[in-house]
Formats: structure tokens, C-alpha cells, sequence
């Protein structure tokens, strides 16, 4: 049995690897094979894989994982100005400072569990954006946003929001001619190659995931979701448990903001909003909680349909509805334009409802019951009188 699940584990590794290399092909015929919508479905997907062994392996929902996704992106784009345009000291900067800020939140939180350690996380989360939008302005810019800038001339005293000094690159004489471009040691984090190294650490990222699930640690954190009380009462301490899976699950985000900002070097208090967080969890149940793949899924349809349904405005609709008569015609734009161009949020929300009323295991759940429509019943093996059967 257990040689059959390593067996199959390879084997999804295996195709989960071909799906996410190949994704420029597989996806050019719905219009989504193109490097930078393929980069937000890598990014997102490290960001929803890492919540999901929060939420999906021990039950609690975070509503503040955003403010890990923010600290990720400051902590890149400040490596930027201030070392180095390379970007594994960013992401290793990034990820370090993601996983302080989940210990300290996460040894609060998690003093509490259910609805109030929901509303802990998004008190967390939402005083990180307030201080990144006010407080801490000269180190986040405010709402103007933190960016990279061009070198500061050696006889020039500049504010470091004005100009970066970046001292590794100029160490090494690293010269700039244009706007800098973010690089793995020469190679530019822009357009496909962006696209791949995103792709590459999530595979990693999934890989590390898969071994977390099929760890002790990954029992032990479905144990805590199945009945954390019995585990206290045979004498076993969840916390520590508990906060290492927090603390994980907050480096996952602090991974997926530092992308955001290699591939943009930007970084903006928004990222920080509520709505981020909410955002991830929308993903996690799309896809199916608990599951490898369904997060996985779940980011993409929704980065997809964002950026389909908001790119449709009133002309396109017009030219789709021209068949019709003139009144039929100003009646269905009218309609579909509720739904569509800058309230695509509104199908979203439809969509989220459909899925938790009748299908609350997400996407997953839905190929699990098409799957199991195909499949041979089993034969009806009823016992014969008198026999015995096993107790339940």
C-alpha cells in the first residue's frame, strides 16, 4: 500500500511538472499563454498552496495572510534599492522577515481558536496595513508605494525613496543604463524567463508541500483538525504544531509577495487589504480545502476570470449582442454589464455561492462526482442472513 501511494505521488509530481512547463501550450487556446497572466497563476498558486496547509491540514482560517504578502514585497524591493537587483538575497530577505512576522502573530493568534482567531488575524493584518499606509511612510512611501529608482550619482545626497544606492551591484561595477530590470545572476525576471522561474519555484513549492501532507507533521495537523480536545486530553501539545504550520504558511506568502515584486518591482500597502486575505481563501475553497491540487486550481480560475471578464466593456458587448433588436440589445448590455469590466467581483461572488451551496468541496468535488460516474459500481455484496458482519 505504501509503495502504491510513493508510486502515484511520483507519478503526480510527474504530470504536475509537464502541466506547469508546458503551460504556454496548454493554455494558448483559451488566451491564457501569455507570460504575465502565467506569472500571476504561478504566484498566486505558491500563495494559495501555502495557505492551504494552514487551512486545509489544521482548520484554521486566516484572515491576515495578507499582511505576510506585503511584508514580502517591502522586504524585496528594499533589498533592491539597497543591495541588489539579484533576486535570491531578496526572496531569502523576504522570506526571513514573512517568517518573523508569523511567529509574532502567530504565537498571539493562536492563543485562540474558531471565529476568534479569524478576527485576531485580520485585526493583525489590517494594523499592518494601516501603519504601511500612514505610520511607516518613510519606509513604505505611503499610498504612492515603495519602487526601485535609478542609481544616486556618487557626489549626490538623495532620500533613499528618491534614489537607490544599491551597494552589491556596486561593488561588483554593475552599470545601468536604463530602468533596472529585477535578474537571477544576469538573467532578467521579465516575459517568459520571469514566467519560468516563477513556474520552477512552484514546483518547489508544491513538492514541499506534497511531503508536508504526507508527513507525520501533515497527521499530526489533521488530527488537530479532527479533534484538537482529545489530542490535549491524552496529555499532546498542539501549539507548537500549530505555529509551525502558521509560521510555514506565512512563508509561503512572504515567497509569493517577493514575486510579485521581482516581476514588478513594486510594492504598495494594498497588498496588505483585507481583501487580499479574503482573496486566498475565495481560492483555496474555489479548488477544494484540504486537497493538493484544488487551491492550485482555484487561483487560476480566479486570476483567469479576472482577467477575462474585466477586460470586457460595453462595446464588446454591444458587438455581442448586435443580432438583437435595438431594445433587446440596450436590455442584455444593461444586464451583462453588471457582471462584467469593473464588476467581474459580482460573477465571482456568484460563483463562490454556487460552489459552497452545492459543492462545498470546490472544484475537486465536482471531478471527484464526474469521475465516479464513469467508474464500474461496486457489486451489491449484501451479507446472507445469519452471517457476521463487521462492527462499525
Amino acid at each position: 500500500m505504501m509503495l502504491s501511494s510513493e508510486r502515484n505521488d511520483r507519478l503526480l509530481m510527474l504530470v504536475f511538472i509537464a502541466v506547469v512547463l508546458c503551460a504556454p501550450i496548454i493554455f494558448a487556446p483559451i488566451g491564457a499563454g501569455y507570460p504575465d497572466l502565467l506569472q500571476k497563476f504561478a504566484i498566486y498558486g505558491i500563495f494559495a498552496i501555502g495557505f492551504n496547509i494552514l487551512f486545509g491540514l489544521t482548520g484554521y482560517l486566516s484572515f491576515g495572510h495578507a499582511a505576510f504578502l506585503g511584508v514580502g514585497s517591502y522586504a524585496t524591493v528594499w533589498s533592491f534599492k539597497l543591495f541588489t537587483m539579484n533576486v535570491v538575497p531578496a526572496m531569502a530577505l523576504s522570506i526571513g522577515i514573512a517568517g518573523l512576522f508569523a511567529v509574532v502573530i502567530g504565537f498571539i493568534s493562536l492563543r485562540r481558536s474558531g471565529i476568534y482567531f479569524s478576527i485576531l488575524t485580520l485585526a493583525f493584518a489590517q494594523m499592518c496595513y494601516s501603519l504601511a499606509y500612514s505610520v511607516l511612510t518613510p519606509i513604505t512611501n505611503g499610498e504612492t508605494g515603495l519602487q526601485v529608482r535609478a542609481l544616486a550619482k556618487a557626489d549626490e545626497s538623495r532620500s533613499l525613496l528618491d534614489a537607490d544606492i544599491r551597494v552589491v551591484d556596486g561593488f561588483f561595477g554593475v552599470t545601468e543604463t536604463s530602468v533596472p530590470i529585477s535578474n537571477f545572476f544576469g538573467l532578467k525576471m521579465s516575459g517568459w524567463e520571469g514566467f519560468y522561474f516563477c513556474a520552477i519555484l512552484l514546483i518547489i513549492a508544491f513538492y514541499i508541500s506534497l511531503r508536508i501532507f504526507r508527513s507525520d507533521f501533515g497527521l499530526m495537523l489533521r488530527a488537530i483538525k479532527s479533534n484538537q480536545n482529545r489530542l490535549n486530553y491524552t496529555g499532546i501539545n498542539t501549539r507548537p504544531y500549530l505555529i509551525v504550520a502558521f509560521v510555514i504558511s506565512g512563508m509561503y506568502a512572504g515567497l509569493a509577495g517577493s514575486l510579485l515584486a521581482v516581476t514588478d518591482p513594486l510594492a504598495g500597502a494594498e497588498r496588505m487589504q483585507w481583501t487580499e486575505s479574503g482573496l486566498v481563501v475565495l481560492m483555496t475553497i474555489l479548488g477544494g480545502v484540504g486537497t493538493l491540487i484544488g487551491p492550485l486550481i482555484g487561483a487560476g480560475l480566479i486570476k483567469y476570470l479576472e482577467q477575462i471578464f474585466s477586460s470586457i466593456n460595453e462595446q464588446i458587448l454591444e458587438a455581442t449582442f448586435s443580432f438583437l433588436p435595438e431594445t433587446l440589445q440596450h436590455f442584455f448590455v444593461g444586464i451583462t454589464s453588471l457582471f462584467v469590466g469593473e464588476g467581474w467581483e459580482l460573477t465571482l461572488g456568484l460563483m463562490f455561492m454556487i460552489v459552497v451551496i452545492f459543492v462545498p468541496g470546490g472544484i475537486m468535488e465536482i471531478m471527484s462526482r464526474l469521475i465516479g460516474l464513469f467508474r464500474k459500481k461496486p457489486t451489491d455484496n449484501k451479507p446472507l442472513a445469519g452471517e457476521a458482519q463487521p462492527a462499525e
